[in-house]
């Protein structure tokens, strides 16, 4: 946890810490989401197709596709 100061310029210093655990740096894009008094950062990735590559992976092995394709017999 870290406490931060809003400047004249209404801007804040994102710690360290919060940066490293982002994997976010200078010149990276971010997304802000407010929920009641909530404030959720959320990197944005360069590319959205090259972030999701591989998200199934694993879910459906061969096994199991061959025992539902003949589940429709």
């Amino acid at each position: 946890m870290a406490e931060v100061t809003l400047s004249s310029k209404n801007q804040i210093v994102i710690p360290r810490e919060a940066r490293e655990a982002l994997g976010i740096r200078a010149g990276d894009r971010i997304s802000i989401v407010v929920r009641n008094s909530t404030v959720i950062l959320l990197p944005i990735p360069p590319s959205y197709p090259a972030a999701i590559r591989g998200i199934g992976r694993g879910i459906y092995t061969r096994k199991h596709v061959q025992k539902e394709r003949e589940s429709w017999d």
